[in-house]
């Protein structure tokens, strides 16, 4: 099979391994902030979309290509960004992925036209393929299991899970206090600097024998690729029309399933294949995956119907919708320490589903959003919990992810986990966002047409719907979508119950307390199986039970009564 052939120096081991950091405070600090800047990019632009339509003169299919292109080469890449890693060096295309995507933000930045800017997404997309699978597998292989690892991996979910809220807020700072290019601009200095840090604070590790297998790695990233396009031209449009029998959404989906079962295909037959079929015979991490799937599908709810509904509805600015993300990104991050703390005492199954069902109870608490209500009463609350059930479930999905895993398959086990995320974004924008828009716009049909016929006079043609009248199909259309969430996050909850048994102490993340009390049990339980052996002491021989306590008792008596003796002189036994 041709392929670009990456080979270690000779004698090399391969097996499960860390790598010591050079600077483990740095390291983590340099990880987190480029995972930080990738997550911020998927909401960062989402706020500028109007601005950058009025600037660029975009229509509104190209308007839609801004976030597309994105989305379309990060899913279609991250299986070979991840392979990279394992192959080229982890430290090296991770670095690598900052610059490229460093790049690409400053030539979107600098765009003109609408080739322009949906080009430097592409590429940018194709950066964040790189850095992200890369920016998990140094997790794994700089930091030894156990708590370290756990702390590393809870600050590392805290910024990922932030990156997406804050993007929203940063991104009405930006366009109202600068342009709407410095959304894209703010990658540059941030991309540069982590970059150039990665060599001093990271150190590299080996890189594995293997291949890049060009037919498989070309059908799994078009498959992919295919599959997130799809799903995102298939969402419904605002006024309920529905786009799933569109000839390119079929085109795509037939394309998608019919390279995706060729990358199957090729997989099984490959003799060093890109996706080891070993990663999915873990029943655990397999979970892992399906969660994840479920929860980013189930979340993308929530960023998206939340702000339209904040700024339709309420009348929110752009700032005031970021805004009032902050306190489920403090959820977030709170959840996410707590949970890095309590994974080393109990096991992952308690914390994955703790995690998914406060998330399941904020999805249905959302669901009873109505347009009278207010931030402070329908808000605020349910996002707080959506956080926190968000914030528990990062770091155990992490630890699953990757538990037992080889380090020459950290990268692709890491990507896998990425792909799970933004293929599960796509779907819940296309699967909820259909259903959200088509009650939505049976809500307005039918009270307009409750209204004509109280007033006696026949449904005149469609026109501009009174306000009052779209505002309840908004509310009706987002509860539904909210409700679909948290029956969906019920799904994920049901997979922690069934595929995840991991007993207590012998979980990916038991901490160094169970260790010492498993080995303490061990130990106990050796001693006492010795002991039982030792026949009973009245039938063993009398000079058997003649021990050194009682030799050493008998010579200090005869050394008492011979001084009792004048001149006599005591003998050592």
């Amino acid at each position: 099979m041709s392929g670009l052939i990456s080979r270690g120096p000779p004698g090399q081991r391969t097996g499960p391994a860390w790598s010591s950091a050079r600077r483990p405070g740095p390291a983590l600090l340099a990880i987190a902030t480029a995972q930080f800047m990738v997550a911020l990019d998927t909401t960062i632009v989402n706020v500028a979309l109007p601005h950058i339509q009025q600037a660029l003169g975009l229509s509104g299919s190209g308007l839609e290509w801004v976030v597309n292109a994105y989305a379309v080469t990060f899913g279609g890449v991250l299986l070979i960004g991840g392979r990279a890693g394992d192959l080229l060096g982890r430290r090296r295309v991770f670095a690598g992925g900052l610059l490229l995507f460093s790049a690409a933000s400053l030539a979107g930045g600098l765009a003109s036209s609408q080739a322009w800017l949906l080009a430097a997404r592409a590429v940018q997309g194709t950066g964040a393929a790189i850095t992200a699978p890369a920016a998990l597998a140094l997790i794994a292989t700089t930091f030894p299991e156990g708590r370290p690892r756990n702390r590393a991996m809870g600050v590392y979910s805290a910024t990922s899970a932030a990156g997406g809220t804050i993007g929203l807020l940063a991104g009405g700072l930006l366009t109202t206090y600068a342009s709407w290019r410095w959304v894209l601009y703010v990658n540059v200095p941030i991309g540069v600097a982590v970059a150039v840090a990665v060599p001093a604070v990271l150190a590299e590790a080996p890189r594995q024998r293997g291949r890049f297998g060009l037919p498989g790695a070309i059908a799994g990233a078009g498959g992919v690729a295919a599959l997130v396009y799809g799903l995102s031209a298939a969402a419904a449009s605002s006024d309920g029309t529905s786009h799933w029998s569109d000839r390119k959404v079929i085109a795509s989906l037939t394309a998608a399933a019919v390279l995706l079962s060729a990358f199957a295909l090729i997989q099984a037959r490959s003799q060093q294949p890109l996706l080891p079929a070993r990663l999915l015979r873990d029943g655990d991490r397999c979970a892992a995956y399906l969660i994840m799937l479920c929860a980013a599908t189930a979340m993308s709810a929530v960023f998206f119907f939340l702000t339209v509904f904040q700024e339709e509805v309420w009348g929110y600015s752009a700032l005031r919708t970021g805004g009032s993300y902050l306190p489920m990104t403090a959820a977030v991050l709170a959840a996410s320490g707590a949970s890095a703390r309590l994974v080393t005492r109990v096991a992952t199954r308690p914390l994955l589903l703790a995690g998914a069902a406060t998330a399941t109870g904020g999805l249905y608490w959302l669901s009873r959003l109505s347009e009278h209500g207010s931030y402070a009463g329908a808000v605020l609350g349910p996002t707080l919990a959506v956080g926190w059930g968000l914030g528990l479930l990062s770091v155990p999905l992490s630890l699953t992810a990757l538990s037992r895993v080889r380090d020459s398959d950290s990268g692709v086990a890491s990507s896998l986990l990425s792909a799970g995320q933004q293929v599960g974004g796509s779907i819940g924008l296309a699967v909820l966002g259909t259903l959200a828009w088509t009650v939505a716009a049976g809500s307005a049909g039918s009270q307009v047409t409750g209204a004509a016929t109280r007033a006696g006079r026949p449904a005149g043609p469609g026109g501009q719907l009174p306000a009052a009248v779209y505002q309840h199909a908004l509310a009706t259309g987002f509860g539904r979508a909210f409700l679909a969430a948290a029956a969906i996050m019920v799904v994920a909850l049901a997979i922690a119950v069934i595929k995840v048994a991991v007993p207590r102490g012998t979980s990916p993340g038991a901490g160094s307390r169970h260790r010492r009390r498993a080995r303490g049990w061990a130990r106990w339980r050796r001693k006492w199986s010795r002991a039982s052996a030792i026949p009973p002491r009245h039938s063993r021989p009398s000079a058997t039970r003649r021990g050194p306590r009682r030799d050493r008792s008998r010579a200090r008596h005869r050394r008492g009564r011979a001084g009792a003796i004048p001149g006599a002189r005591a003998e050592r036994p």
